[in-house]
């Protein structure tokens, strides 16, 4: 790869390191809101907040981080985004869940190790 390419990755990669860091604090934060002040269970809380940081995350990655491709259009790459974030969803879940209810982590730990792993996932998918 030509220094151009390198460089171009890396800045996409510090990009998308400030967009996904964002984005964990929106998730965290309004988990935390969510589950200790308005009661809700942390899975819904967890629903709820993931939701938003996609949404969040959607509106950057396409305005600043990833250049989208003309030959789509923009209905297609918000349904594979949509796709890609409802398995992200899983992924946290998943996570969460297990770390939770079988280890008897603290849920807010938990979250920090879920968005870890779906955030590799992500950068990965949508990086193909």
């Amino acid at each position: 790869m030509e220094l151009g390419g390198n460089r171009k990755l890396l800045d996409q990669i510090i990009k998308f390191g400030f967009v996904g860091g964002t984005a964990f604090l929106i998730d965290y934060m309004v988990l935390y809101l969510l589950t200790e002040f308005l009661g809700l269970h942390y899975l819904v809380a967890g629903t709820i907040s993931f939701a938003l940081s996609v949404i969040y995350n959607y509106i950057l990655s396409i305005k600043w981080v990833f250049e989208t491709k003309n030959t789509r259009k923009k209905s297609e790459e918000f349904i594979v985004f949509l796709i890609l974030s409802i398995l992200g969803l899983a992924i946290n879940q998943a996570i969460m869940w297990l770390t939770v209810e079988k280890f008897d982590i603290y849920y807010m730990f938990s979250k920090i190790f879920a968005t870890v792993v779906v955030m590799i996932f992500n950068f990965v998918t949508r990086k193909i």
